[in-house]
């Protein structure tokens, strides 16, 4: 079983080897929405193409959605967000519905933030140096598979428009991304990876905080993938490329993990 394993999931690989060959994979595969953010979730992140106005998923119209937290440091003009706003803005962006409806990665009530980003000026506002500061939050929501964005005016509090989209897959999260890692360990096709941590370290692996995690969206092509995985796409699936902290790369490649249906599967090698 330790062979079989290995051959499919990959080896310890040095720094550049698999840092090349990683960057080639990602580059490789169909991410919409994702020009000019990181795997971070900390930047940008498909939330601008799926902003509409109109009602939100709870039904309700925009507005205030709860008591604004406190101003804090402000930015001015395009300055990007400061921390206190965008901690204002994902506060204010979360209904008392989506709080008690939406799903997180985990499982858990209120859907997963994703991105906070300074939100682009109305068209009329271009050349208005006191033209209001919005922020953009992106958040999915994994009881129902859907991206949500909400557009925050900072000084007002209000909600101004909700946008809403199915089958829009922006970059992943560090939460998502140590969500799918924890999946994978649980999982017995995760047992090369752990076997390959044990090689290089000596030690077992037993959770995600061990490992340096980027991660790619993956989208299901035709006859491309074992039928587990073939609503990646419309569910959020990902491939790791993980990385033993002060260590080597682990080639894993190969395996993909559904964090909507909560399921690992292996790709064909080709």
């Amino acid at each position: 079983m330790r062979r079989l394993v290995h051959r499919h999931l990959g080896k310890v690989v040095t720094g550049a080897a698999l840092a090349v060959a990683g960057t080639a994979v990602m580059v490789g595969i169909t991410l919409p929405g994702t020009a000019g953010a990181d795997e971070t979730g900390g930047g940008g992140g498909g939330g601008r193409a799926a902003r509409q106005t109109g009602q939100g998923p709870d039904g309700a119209p925009p507005g205030v959605v709860a008591q604004a937290p406190a101003t804090g440091k402000k930015g001015t003009g395009r300055d990007p967000l400061t921390d206190d706003e965008m901690r204002r803005a994902a506060a204010l962006a979360v209904s008392r519905q989506m709080r008690s409806a939406g799903e997180d990665v985990g499982g858990g009530h209120g859907p997963q933030r994703l991105s906070v980003d300074l939100a682009d000026p109305e068209t009329d506002e271009l050349d208005d140096p006191r033209a209001p500061r919005r922020a953009d939050v992106s958040f999915y929501d994994y009881g129902n598979d859907t991206l949500v964005t909400r557009t925050v005016d900072l000084a007002t509090g209000r909600v101004e428009r909700t946008g809403v989209q199915h089958g829009v897959q922006p970059p992943l999260s560090r939460a998502e991304n140590a969500e799918a890692a924890r999946l994978l360990i649980a999982d017995p096709l995760g047992a090369g990876l752990k076997a390959d941590y044990k090689d290089a370290t000596g030690h077992e692996l037993t959770s995600p905080d061990q490992l340096l995690l980027n991660g790619a969206v993956y989208r299901a092509t035709p006859g491309g993938q074992p039928g587990v995985l073939d609503k990646c796409g419309e569910h959020r699936c990902v491939r790791l490329f993980p990385k033993i902290r002060n260590g080597s790369w682990i080639d894993a490649r190969w395996l993909v993990v559904d964090l909507s249906a909560r399921k690992v599967a292996e790709l064909q090698h080709r």
